[in-house]
């Protein structure tokens, strides 16, 4: 950790440090009642992010794998910071949610809707992000911890979102 810290400076390990303290005070006021209805994983689209430093957005890919079999649901979306700081550069990012329910609706794309949270990253070369999101129909779902990878440069943090609808 010291050689990490070392490597991101200053203004970075203060970043760093930041991102990590808030991550747990926003899953602490969520709740991962409900079942456990999957993993969705997200990868960013490239060349199609704008970053503004207080507000971030690019597009993603995302796939959800059902815990009960019933195959793969496609979705196309949008992430970023919506307020918050983001002195980011990344050139490809991977997220993965464990999605949690307290209404386990049968259909197809039940994750589709809008999520918000808190979360941030850290990244020099190779690096680690965290997000907790509520949405989906109805405020129902939870993902959470989302684990971020990415490659570039920078720190970002804040409240969060992503939007998902079917793609078809």
């Amino acid at each position: 950790m010291k050689h990490t810290l070392t490597k991101l400076g200053t203004t970075g390990a203060i970043a760093l440090a930041l991102v990590l303290a808030a991550v747990p005070q926003v899953m602490a006021g969520e709740s991962t009642s409900g079942t456990k209805i999957g993993v969705l994983t997200c990868k960013t689209v490239p060349n199609s992010g704008m970053n503004l430093l207080l507000h971030s957005t690019v597009d993603v890919r995302c796939d959800f794998v059902s815990t009960d079999g019933s195959g793969t649901e496609h979705y196309i979306g949008e992430t970023g910071v919506g307020f918050g700081v983001d002195l980011s550069y990344k050139r490809e990012s991977t997220i993965a949610f464990t999605v949690f329910a307290a209404d386990v609706r049968k259909g197809n794309h039940k994750l589709a809707g809008k999520y918000i949270g808190g979360g941030g990253s850290a990244t020099v070369g190779a690096g680690l992000g965290a997000q907790v999101l509520l949405g989906g129909g109805n405020d129902s779902i939870s993902l959470q911890p989302a684990i971020e990878g990415s490659t570039g440069l920078g720190v970002s943090g804040g409240v969060t979102y992503l939007y998902l609808q079917a793609d078809k």
